[in-house]
C-alpha cells in the first residue's frame, strides 16, 4: 500500500473520504450515519478500527452527521480549527477532550510520512477550510463547497497530481428547482456551492502536466446530473483548448451513495 484514497460518499446527502498511506488512515468528514460510514468502509476494506484521525472541514450536517457517534466508538481523534468546533460542538455531542484537537486554518500538521495542510475556502460555515494532502512528493487536494474558487484557494491546490473538485449544480436547472429562492441565492452566490461551469474554468487553470486525474465531486442529486457535470466540464475545457485521448480523460466520478475506487496516488 503506498498513498491511496477512496471518496466513500460525496453530495448533499452525506460526505466522507478516506486517504491512507502504509501507516496512517484518514477519514475526512464524516457525514453519515457511523453505521452508514461502517458499511462503505467495508466495501473498501477498512475497518473503523484502522481510523487514526478525523479531519472536518465545516460544520454542515452533510460533513458532520455520523461524526460523534463514529469518533466515540472508535475513540478516534477529531481535528478542527476552533471556530468550527464551537460551530458543531452541540451537534456532535460529548467528544473526550484528550481527543478534541484544534488546528488552525491554514496550518500544517503529519501523521508520519503524510503532511496535511488546510486552507481557507468561501462558503457560509464558520470557518470552512478545504484540505491538501502530501506524500513522497506527491500531492492530492479536496476542494468542494465552494461558493467560488480564489486566488488563495488556486495558489493551494493547482499541481495536483490528483484532485477532488466539487461540480456541484447546474444553474438552469437550480433555477427551476423545488427548493425556495433564498436557498438558491445562497447555492449561487459568492459562499454556495460551485456551478459545473466555474468547476470547468477553474480547472481550465488549475490542471497542470502533473495533473493525472480530477474526481468532479459534491453534486446536488436535485439539480446536477454527472453526465451533465462531465459533459460542461469538458466543454469548457475544449473551448479553452484542452483535449483528451479516451485512454487518458482525467474526469472521474464520484456518488453519494458508493464509494469510488481506491485510487493510488503513485499509479501513473
Amino acid at each position: 500500500m503506498e498513498f491511496r484514497f477512496t471518496v466513500l460518499a460525496s453530495g448533499s446527502t452525506g460526505n466522507a473520504t478516506i486517504v491512507q498511506n502504509k501507516e496512517t488512515t484518514v477519514l475526512v468528514d464524516a457525514g453519515l450515519s457511523a453505521k452508514k460510514l461502517e458499511e462503505l468502509m467495508r466495501e473498501r476494506g477498512v475497518a473503523g478500527h484502522e481510523v487514526d484521525a478525523l479531519l472536518v472541514t465545516h460544520e454542515h450536517s452533510d460533513h458532520i452527521k455520523g461524526l460523534g457517534a463514529f469518533a466515540r466508538k472508535y475513540d478516534v481523534p477529531v481535528y478542527a480549527n476552533e471556530a468550527t468546533w464551537a460551530a458543531m460542538e452541540r451537534h456532535v455531542g460529548a467528544i473526550a477532550e484528550e481527543k478534541r484537537v484544534k488546528v488552525g486554518t491554514g496550518e500544517s500538521f503529519s501523521f508520519g510520512s503524510m503532511t496535511v495542510q488546510s486552507y481557507a475556502i468561501s462558503h457560509d460555515a464558520a470557518e470552512p477550510v478545504g484540505y491538501c494532502f502530501y506524500e513522497d512528493g506527491y500531492k492530492l487536494s479536496l476542494a468542494t463547497d465552494l461558493g467560488y474558487v480564489s486566488d488563495k484557494v488556486m495558489r493551494q491546490i493547482i499541481d495536483s497530481d490528483v484532485l477532488v473538485l466539487e461540480s456541484n449544480h447546474d444553474p438552469d436547472m437550480l433555477r427551476m428547482g423545488r427548493y425556495p429562492w433564498n436557498i438558491k441565492r445562497r447555492i449561487l452566490s459568492d459562499v454556495g456551492h460551485l456551478s459545473n461551469e466555474a468547476a470547468g474554468e477553474a480547472l481550465c487553470d488549475l490542471m497542470t502536466d502533473r495533473t493525472k486525474r480530477v474526481y468532479l465531486a459534491h453534486l446536488s442529486l436535485d439539480h446536477n446530473q454527472m453526465d451533465l457535470a462531465k459533459l460542461t466540464v469538458n466543454s469548457v475545457l475544449e473551448n479553452k483548448g484542452y483535449f483528451f485521448k479516451q485512454a487518458e480523460y482525467p474526469l472521474r466520478e464520484t456518488h453519494h451513495d458508493r464509494p469510488t475506487p481506491w485510487d493510488e496516488i503513485k499509479r501513473k
